[in-house]
């Protein structure tokens, strides 16, 4: 079993590791530590409908990161990258999807804003040298393209017309997936219609013929946690390209949005939940299998609050209820609810 240790640093030698330990793995922990207090301090705040304020240590760490050009550029990528809403949600009593999503939403965007110079002077860079060496599978293009594509989605967070353009340049010229997929995803997540559409088309039409590819290309759709997510889906439910008999398609595109698309799948209105609860029946039918998988969100029902907590279980208890249901099916369902 995993241990996990807790040293009782304050917030000034959080901020004092992230930028000075020798060692980059303390350096991380510390951001990650300090991260995590920081969306705690904006939940609450959320939570009592106040004004969110940002503690402005977390953003003087990372600019020394991303300004230190002698640290590896893998871990300064890692360190920019915020606890996720799922790990949030994890270490929670009750947890508060409403307040979590817009809490790190927020906290993005200060970051974004705060780091854009030198965010955008990094992601030029490495972009100039992407643009000019040929794609080698090795560690040091991997970091350099890992931090060049999450500079590129923290700039998109400012709507700069400057990096929209990047961003379909990129999306345009990469010679590798890594870079055209993550143009993709910062295009669906964005409010350019217009260039989202206009990318989505032009990929799926690259690559209508290769079945991995476009998995990825609905996970990107569905994971988009602008608002109207389930419409998508179920718009996205009748691609030619998507069949409920493939398990590959099922985990891409339900998998994706009821696993990742918290804010989307945990709608207050339980029409993610009703969603779900309405394929997995179907799926029982045919493949029990992947049906049981998809069922893993509901399952953690007791997580949430009053509201959600009811919806979630009187969905497990109709599936319950549906029918004749596979050993596999009734195994989860009977145990989440015991």
């Amino acid at each position: 079993a995993p241990v996990k240790l807790s040293f009782p640093y304050n917030r000034d030698q959080l901020m004092f590791l992230m930028q000075h330990d020798s060692d980059g793995f303390n350096r991380w922990d510390a951001g990650q530590q300090l991260s995590v207090q920081v969306l705690q301090d904006l939940i609450g705040q959320h939570q009592k409908g106040e004004s969110l304020v940002m503690d402005q240590r977390l953003i003087t760490a990372l600019h020394t990161v991303l300004t230190d050009e002698s640290l590896d550029q893998a871990m300064v990528a890692e360190m920019l990258s915020l606890p996720g809403e799922a790990y949030l949600i994890e270490i929670s009593e009750v947890a508060d999807v409403d307040a979590i999503h817009a809490a790190r939403e927020f906290a993005r965007q200060q970051l974004a804003d705060s780091l854009s110079d030198a965010l955008w002077q990094r992601y030029q860079a490495n972009r100039e040298l992407s643009k000019q060496t040929p794609y080698v599978a090795a560690s040091e293009h991997f970091a350099r393209r890992a931090l060049q594509n999450i500079a590129l989605s923290y700039l998109m967070q400012t709507g700069k017309p400057e990096v929209l353009a990047a961003a379909i340049d990129q999306f345009d010229t990469a010679d590798n997936m890594t870079e055209r997929l993550t143009a993709l995803a910062v295009l669906v997540n964005s409010p350019f219609e217009a260039e989202k559409a206009k990318a989505l088309e032009v990929f799926a039409e690259n690559f209508k013929d290769n079945a991995l590819v476009m998995d990825q290309w609905f996970s990107v759709q569905a994971g988009s946690t602008l608002p109207g997510g389930l419409e998508r889906v179920k718009a996205l439910m009748q691609h030619p390209a998507f069949t409920l008999k493939n398990p590959n398609k099922v985990r891409a595109l339900i998998g994706a949005f009821a696993g990742q698309n918290l804010i989307n799948f945990h709608a207050a209105d339980g029409s993610g939940y009703r969603f779900l609860a309405d394929l997995v029946i179907e799926l029982n039918g045919f493949n029990p299998q992947i049906a049981s998988r998809q069922l893993a969100p509901l399952t953690r029902w007791r997580k949430y609050d009053s509201a959600r907590q009811a919806l979630m279980k009187a969905e497990l208890e109709r599936i319950l209820a549906s029918g004749p249901l596979s050993p596999d099916v009734y195994e989860v369902v009977s145990k989440s609810l015991a």
